[in-house]
C-alpha cells in the first residue's frame, strides 16, 4: 500500500502491547510443553498448549480493546 505523499504505509509488524502480550505469553508456553516434552510429563505439555491458546486469546482480547497496533490506545514510538 501506498501513500502518494509519504510512500510506503507500514503494516506496523505487530509493535504494540497486545502483540507482545500474545508473543510472551505463547513463548512461556512452548518453553513450558517442551521443558515437559522432555520430562515425559504429559500433564504439563498440555499445560504449555494451553498457553499457547491463551496467549492467542490474550493478543485478540487486547487487540480489540484498543491496545493493536491500529487501536486508539495504542502510541507508537518514533524510530
Amino acid at each position: 500500500m501506498n501513500d502518494a505523499i509519504h510512500g510506503p504505509i507500514e503494516p506496523g509488524h505487530g509493535h504494540s502491547p497486545a502483540a507482545w502480550s500474545a508473543v510472551i505469553i505463547m513463548l512461556i508456553g512452548v518453553s513450558v510443553g517442551t521443558l515437559f516434552f522432555t520430562t515425559n510429563v504429559p500433564v504439563g505439555v498440555f499445560i504449555g498448549v494451553a498457553l499457547i491458546f491463551i496467549g492467542l486469546l490474550t493478543g485478540w482480547v487486547m487487540a480489540k480493546a484498543g491496545w493493536g497496533v491500529n487501536g486508539p490506545k495504542y502510541k507508537p514510538k518514533a524510530h
